[in-house]
This record gives C-alpha cells, structure tokens and sequence, in this order.
C-alpha cells in the first residue's frame, strides 16, 4: 500500500534538489546533463521564483530540512539573490554547486547570511589552460578563482571537486595544495560518469581507466588524506573503501545520495528523480503546479518501488555486496541511464569485476 497523506512519513523529504537553469554559462566536457550552453544572444529557461517557494513550502510539511541549488549554472537565475533570502528566512541548510563565475563579493556575503551555508565550486586544474580545457570557455579560470576568494572572504570555506580524467590527473596533488592555499575547507575528486557528455569522454577515452582509479583511490587513503592539511575525499563506492574512511572521525562518507529521502525539481518545475530527469523522461513523476508534491512524493509507484525494493532487488554484483545497505546502489539514475533499469548494478563496480579487481571481503560468503 501507498503511504497516504495522514500517515507519519516513513521516508521524510529532506533535501529538494533545484535545478534553476536549464542554460550554463559553461561547456564542460564531462557534464553529466549537458545544460546548453548560454550566452547574452541565447538564453535559456529558469525555475519560476513564485512556483519555486510554493515547492518548498509544501515540501516542509514533509520533512524539509534542506535545499541544494544547482543546474546549469544556478548563479545565473535572474533571481538568485531572493532565492537566496527564501531560504535563509526559512532556516534551510543551503547547500550550492557552482562553477564560481558568477560569485561576486555581494553574493558571496549574501550567502554566509544563511548560518548553514555549504558551497561546492568547481576546479579542474591549477591552471587556466588545464581548467579551461575541461569547461570550454576562456578566462573560466581565473573568474573561478575570484568566485572562491570571494566566498573565503565573505567568510565562507569552499569545497573545491575536481572532476578527475586523463588530461588532468597529474594535477592530483598539485591541486590539494592549491585548494588549501585559496582558503578551501576541503577538496573533493569526482569521477567522470558514464552519462551525457561524460558517456562521450568514456568512449573516446579520455577517462581513468576502472585499475588506476581503483589504485588511485587506494593511494587517496593511505597515502594523501593522512597527510593532507585540508579534508580530502576522493568519490568512489562503499566497497572500496575501508571502514574507517566511512564511519571514522575524519570519515569522507560514501558516495550515495541517500535517494530516499531527496527529489529533483527541473527548471519547468518537473520532479524527477534528480536531474537526470531531463535526459529519461520516464524518471519525471510529476509536473508544479499541476501536480501537487505532497501527492508525489507519499504516491507516486516508482518512488514507492524504490524505497520499498533497493538495496534487496539490485542485480548483479550489486546483489552480492556487503555494502549495499549503505550504498544502495550508488547512483540509481546512472544505474538507469545505462540500461533503464532501476536495479542494475553501478558501472564502476560492474567493471571492476569484469577486470577481476572487486573486493572479495566486500561479497556476501557463498
């Protein structure tokens, strides 16, 4: 049975994921939307700001606790300085991804005013030619760098990720230290997905291949996060991790985004799953202002279905990992992406045992 509206909510909404642009002032080779590029001749649609505080509204009767802005570029929503305030006067964590273009003083100070501030900006080299030949537009770099001075000045101590790939893998621990230097809380390196323009760099093999990024994660903790003057996590699954990389007091988590207790709002105030929404149509559970949240997300069956049957129904050697409770299959819109099914298992695990590498004290015994 389907959870109705007057019951005590199992799986609360905790975090409504908004993707405020369906434009980016970026073009970055491994995006995994694939926003369309925007220029001041071609501009593209925004989440509407009056539909924007009616989602959020509703959404804290359901559990909200927090709002993650992001896109496209969500810097560039016409209105971001009064989205900003919504949520600050709602005593929401703030949670914003940014490629740091657009940060300028006013808005760096705009977001520290919100005591739960958390702020991602992206940097894929330590230098202009490495960065911009990973985002596609010249002085990309140096307007990131500003963007992240900009928050260390107002207060705040950015999360630096670099997306790791072939052309800037040497830059590894170049780039711990740059981070610390701009002032950074910590650094985080992501691995390019296998979806949208990150499908593109896998093909054409401008990707880590699945050996190095195992031993790459294995040298991250052993050898660089101990050493390392600002937190270092390094975004690979649970069962490659050790435990106390995990739970310990200087844990960098695992990599799943908890999908039970999220959703994604598109720019034309679509639920999806997440973002990726906007490339599987059939992830989309709903539309504002026609469909009301609290019914989607207490009714809707494929919500309902995930909730109710990952990690138990994961295929392949998803279903055989120890860690699955935790992971619950890392990434199920990537999981989807690939083969439009919602219990395949993760493409690096998938590959690491095909290569003979997955960890077997991470099985199940037989």
């Amino acid at each position: 049975m389907l959870s109705q509206p007057n019951e005590p909510l199992k799986w609360p909404l905790k975090t409504l994921y908004l993707y405020l642009t369906e434009g980016c002032n970026l073009r970055c080779r491994h995006c995994w939307l694939a926003p369309k590029y925007e220029t001041p001749n071609h501009q593209f649609p925004t989440l509407d700001y009056a539909l924007m505080i009616q989602i959020i509204t509703e959404a804290q009767s359901l559990g909200l606790t927090g709002v993650k802005l992001t896109g496209g570029e969500p810097l560039m929503h016409p209105q971001i300085s009064q989205i900003l305030d919504f949520i600050t006067q709602a005593k929401l964590r703030l949670i914003i991804e940014t490629n740091g273009v657009l940060c300028t003083p006013k808005l760096a100070h705009k977001i520290t005013e919100n005591n739960q501030a958390f702020v991602s900006v992206s940097l894929d080299g330590i230098e202009a030619a490495t960065h911009e030949w990973v985002r596609g537009v010249p002085g990309s770099f140096a307007n990131a760098i500003a963007g992240i001075k900009n928050l260390v000045a107002a207060g705040l101590k950015p999360q630096i990720i670099m997306s790791i790939m072939k052309h800037n893998q040497p830059q590894i621990l170049e780039m711990i230290d740059f981070a610390e230097k701009l002032g950074g809380g910590s650094i985080k390196f992501n691995i390019v997905m296998p979806t949208e323009r990150g499908a593109q760099m896998h093909q054409q093999d401008e990707t880590i291949p699945i050996a190095e990024l195992i031993q790459l994660g294995a040298w991250m903790e052993k050898e660089v996060i101990p050493q390392a003057k600002i937190r270092v996590f390094y975004h690979h699954p649970p069962a490659f991790q050790s435990l106390g990389n995990m739970f310990g007091e200087e844990a960098s988590g695992c990599s799943s985004c908890r999908i039970n207790n999220i959703i994604g709002v598109l720019p034309n105030g679509a639920y999806s799953l997440c973002g990726i929404g906007s490339s599987i149509p059939e992830l989309i559970f709903g539309k504002a202002p026609a469909d009301s949240l609290t019914k989607v997300w207490l009714q809707n069956k494929k919500l309902h279905q995930i909730r109710q049957e990952i990690p138990a129904k994961l295929e392949g050697i998803c279903s055989q990992c120890l860690m699955k409770q935790v992971c619950l299959g890392s990434c199920i819109a990537q999981n989807y992406y690939q083969t439009h099914s919602l219990w395949a298992p993760f493409w690096y695990c998938e590959a690491a045992q095909a290569a003979g590498l997955f960890p077997q004290n991470r099985l199940v015994p037989c």
